[in-house]
């Protein structure tokens, strides 16, 4: 494929024949989001700060960071009430559309909840598996360029319904500006604290807790750079869900979609902001030269048009390979966060995927709807970690015990296995320990 000199779009033509087209294609998927030195260098001196200084610290850098004039935290504390108002407050078709994407995603992840079990051994030994919700939960909530109530659903309700005791949620309001969307999606997901810090020393705030916020369990939730820094560098102290990278799509095409949606499509993810990737791969060269036609077309149409324009820039494509075949292979590769199978028989590809963190199947599913309402969780692996990464669920807000309860016949027979492989490996207070319990 080749640029048209008139159509304004500056986006990657690749096709797969062409001879670096691995070394192109490795080009466009390089991503490495939290290597800057100085940007390291900052968030562990704000999380020296927040650990030492605790409150103090957190009114410092919201001045500072946040352009704000606060004195203390109760000015950083938003109460269950003032949730319940923002609401209240929402515009009929607001509150009735966040109370439906609210019930769906609910009901999508109470099919997740894993149950605890245990067998019985001939013996009467019982061996079995308990699982636990963790007590305490933070959710950090982007603000900044665009504020996320969605977020705040698709991070709280999975908490909710692994039976997580309490959940504290973060999110920065720059010049003290408060999304009530935001704030109403928090009442509505039932989050029990919430404070308006954002940054690396929200994190650390989880993290190590302060004077009044709460430490928690563990971390969720994407944010920038520096949240993102700050999340990997308190992993061990706290858990965290993963380390997010911007937002991708990948759409297959067998060329029987309409050109427009395809690229309203590749929009949807380039809008969130200029690291974004929107990427589409089709063996009909024609199909890809109109889905180009309608991105030049529809483009200028946009309200976020700058960000989209340089989000196709830097890291869009529009890739011509062979064969079907040679389609599935590009999914497995890029392993992407969202990928749109908009072709004739999406269930004959679906055994093939092998790394993907959501999959929309058939034209009519656009993966905007899974951003907000479709019920699977919109927190999803990037930058290629699909291959070994899943989407937040109900289960990472739950542990897993295992359980043993020896019989005094039990005890017998495992004791000497376990004696003999303790005194190979030299452990002889192991194999003693194991053999006190040796019946006669």
């Amino acid at each position: 494929m080749s640029p048209s000199p008139t159509d304004g779009v500056d986006i990657a033509r690749l096709t797969t024949s062409q001879a670096d087209f691995d070394r192109c294609l490795a080009d466009l998927l390089a991503w490495e989001g939290v290597s800057d030195a100085e940007v390291q260098r900052r968030v562990d001196e704000i999380l020296a700060a927040v650990k030492a200084q605790g409150d103090a610290a957190l009114v410092e850098y919201s001045n500072r960071f946040d352009r704000l004039a606060v004195t203390s935290m109760a000015e950083l504390t938003l109460s269950e009430g003032r949730l319940r108002q923002a609401f209240e407050g929402l515009p009929t078709e607001q509150r009735e559309a966040l109370s439906s994407a609210a019930e769906r995603i609910r009901a999508y992840h109470e099919h997740q909840k894993p149950a605890s079990w245990h067998y019985t051994e001939a013996d009467g030994t019982v061996l079995g598996q308990q699982v636990t919700p963790l007590d305490r939960a933070g959710i950090y909530v982007p603000g900044g360029k665009a504020a996320y109530p969605s977020s705040v659903l698709m991070n709280a309700i999975p908490a909710h319904v692994a039976g997580v005791r309490e959940i504290v949620m973060v999110v920065p309001t720059p010049d003290g500006i408060l999304n009530e969307l935001v704030l109403a999606a928090a009442y509505l997901a039932g989050v029990d604290h919430v404070f308006t810090l954002g940054g690396a020393q929200a994190v650390a705030a989880l993290a190590f807790g302060t004077e009044t916020v709460p430490r928690v369990d563990k971390v969720v939730g994407p944010g920038n750079i520096y949240v993102a820094t700050a999340k990997r560098a308190v992993f061990g102290q706290v858990g965290i869900d993963m380390i997010a990278g911007p937002s991708e799509i990948l759409v297959i095409s067998d060329g029987g979609t309409d050109p427009d949606w395809l690229a309203m499509d590749l929009f949807s993810q380039a809008e969130h902001d200029e690291d974004a990737q929107a990427v589409l791969v089709s063996w009909d060269l024609e199909h890809l030269q109109a889905v180009e036609a309608s991105i030049a077309r529809l483009l200028p149409t946009l309200e976020r048009a700058p960000i989209v324009r340089e989000s196709l820039a830097r890291r869009g494509a529009l890739i011509h390979c062979r064969d079907r075949d040679e389609a599935v292979a590009l999914i497995n590769r890029i392993a992407p966060e969202h990928l749109e199978l908009s072709v004739a028989n999406p269930e004959g590809w679906l055994s093939e995927v092998r790394h993907a963190g959501a999959i929309f199947m058939g034209r009519y599913t656009a993966e905007a709807l899974g951003d907000y309402c479709a019920g699977p969780n919109h927190v999803l692996p990037t930058s290629g970690t699909a291959r070994f990464s899943s989407p937040l669920g109900v289960y990472d807000f739950q542990k897993r015990s295992s359980i043993i309860h020896c019989s005094a016949e039990g005890a017998g027979e495992l004791g000497k296995v376990a004696s003999t492989l303790a005194r190979g490996e030299s452990l002889t207070a192991h194999a003693r320990s194991a053999e006190y319990r040796l019946t006669p």
